[in-house]
């Protein structure tokens, strides 16, 4: 029997790019390369009727050269307070196994990955706020990041930059800009400061991305 789902995450996303993230308007990335942090919290969701609210989740990876060439990294943590039926459905959802392939980005990205860390089981501090674009993450021995607006150089107040995604997106349809700085320790170890940061709401099921 078909997959049964809905999850809506409030979600921050922290990657190694310049604030002009190339993946959001067909460009090449800043350095070639791509790595990244996505930490978020279930604010809705079920799979098959198990329920997922409240839970949060964290997806590392990892890609060598431009994430179209494939060859990435990826590591899956999810929130130890989830049960065992918890775990196992967002395991599967963040993998990209439970919906319609490519419909979103879980799916994109663990088609292109090669590599896959066991998933891990640990506490996840998150808090975030879209509209204010901050977020402050702690992943004890595996994730520190914190976010922030960009700051306008001539009158030191928030510069607000959003991207709409009326069509054609398979990950949101509207995101707030900002800057964040990650450090990530062990098997993906990696940080980055005072780059691409993106604060937005991941809503999908097993069809793909739900405007």
């Amino acid at each position: 029997m078909p997959n049964n789902w809905e999850l809506k995450s409030h979600t921050y996303d922290n990657c190694n790019c310049s604030v002009s993230c190339g993946c959001q308007f067909n460009e090449p990335s800043t350095h070639g390369n791509c790595l990244f942090s996505y930490v978020g919290t279930v604010v809705e969701g079920q799979f098959n009727g198990t329920p997922l609210a409240d839970l949060k989740w964290s997806l590392l990876c990892k890609f060598p050269g431009e994430i179209e060439e494939g060859n990435g990294k990826r590591q899956i943590i999810i929130d130890e307070r989830a049960n065992e039926a918890q775990r196992n459905a967002l395991e599967t959802i963040i993998s990209g196994e439970a919906c319609r392939p490519l419909s979103n980005h879980f799916s994109v990205f663990g088609t292109l990955c090669t590599e896959f860390l066991e998933t891990l089981f640990l506490p996840i501090g998150l808090k975030v706020n879209l509209e204010l674009r901050t977020a402050n993450v702690d992943i004890p021995g595996v994730v520190r990041s914190t976010g922030r607006p960009i700051i306008n150089k001539f009158n030191g107040e928030p510069f607000h930059i959003a991207l709409s995604r009326p069509t054609g997106s398979f990950e949101f349809t509207y995101g707030e800009i900002g800057r964040g700085t990650t450090s990530v320790s062990g098997e993906m170890e990696m940080a980055f400061e005072d780059t691409w940061a993106l604060f937005c709401v991941h809503h999908y099921n097993q069809d793909g991305l739900i405007r």
